[in-house]
């Protein structure tokens, strides 16, 4: 399998059609085709379900699609990576991070301070959730992450960075519990609860006092903006991370309390050899933060 054809295959799949795809990679519809039909006997499956309008991936389709991004991704890196500058320092240096006051308030800094020592590097930066972010760490397609604690200290090396991730409620700005400065367990006894999978089954109980399981939780989420329009609907009270908000009229945050709160950590795969691009990037955080 070539990456060559794997580059036609994900052009097919974003434009739905031969004819589109084979005009944007320059080579005839027919030839295109036959690569298809080629690529799907050597995976020994079916890709595409064509119909008179467009092409639709099949689940195999889009298992191939996703194994497809990531090894290009791999290879784009790898070649960045051993793209010779002369003397001087060059590179890619992949990124990956939530939204939290640690990444406001820390990464623009290290960057514009690695630039100015190296400005031949370039940055790639990916926004997710923790559980992606470390996916795409293990599978080598992200040098750094930055992750909130606690994390499996057993596969990263980290360092911490001197930022507080304070959790608290989101409410409409008219709601009575608005005029509280902070939020305790009994102000949401029975109101529906957005929750973030990030407070964790062990975070809850002890802020709750032992009692979360008469909680009322409408729904669960991973990205803040997905809560956020929930609360603005007002079909709940999101608990959420102050850093990760961006403004919003007609909402507002308080803390809870007693307090909850978490550190993030900028952390790389332990034992894995690192790019000199990237081992200079780890040597500035490190110094910027290891105290």
């Amino acid at each position: 399998m070539e990456l060559r054809v794997l580059r036609y295959y994900l052009t097919v799949a974003r434009e739905e059609n031969i004819t589109r795809a084979a005009d944007m990679l320059h080579i005839t519809q027919p030839t295109l085709s036959r690569q298809m039909a080629e690529l799907e006997e050597e995976l020994h499956t079916r890709l595409f379900e064509r119909t008179n309008r467009k092409i639709v991936l099949t689940e195999s389709g889009m298992l191939l699609r996703r194994r497809a991004e990531e090894l290009l991704s791999l290879a784009d890196k790898v070649q960045q990576e051993f793209q010779s500058g002369g003397d001087e320092l060059t590179g890619l240096i992949s990124i990956g991070s939530g939204v939290t006051a640690a990444v406001s308030a820390c990464l623009p800094k290290l960057l514009q301070d690695y630039a100015q020592k190296y400005p031949q590097v370039r940055f790639e930066l990916h926004t997710g959730t923790a559980a992606g972010i470390k996916d795409l760490l293990d599978k080598g397609l992200l040098d750094i992450g930055i992750l909130m604690e606690p994390i499996e200290v057993e596969k990263y090396d980290f360092v911490r960075l001197p930022v507080k991730e304070v959790w608290g409620i989101l409410m409409p700005a008219d709601d009575p519990l608005a005029q509280k400065t902070a939020i305790t367990p009994g102000d949401l006894q029975d109101l529906p609860l957005i929750v973030s999978w990030r407070i964790r089954e062990r975070e809850a109980k002890a802020w709750f006092g032992g009692d979360t399981e008469h909680l009322n939780v409408f729904c669960t989420y991973d990205l803040i903006d997905n809560a956020a329009t929930l609360v603005e609907r007002r079909l709940g009270y999101a608990f959420v991370i102050q850093g990760a908000l961006k403004p919003a009229p007609g909402l507002t945050f308080r803390p809870l309390a007693p307090e909850v709160s978490n550190t993030s950590v900028l952390v790389w795969k332990r034992y894995q050899p690192s790019h000199p691009a990237v081992q200079k990037f780890i040597e500035l955080a490190q110094d910027a933060y290891r105290a």
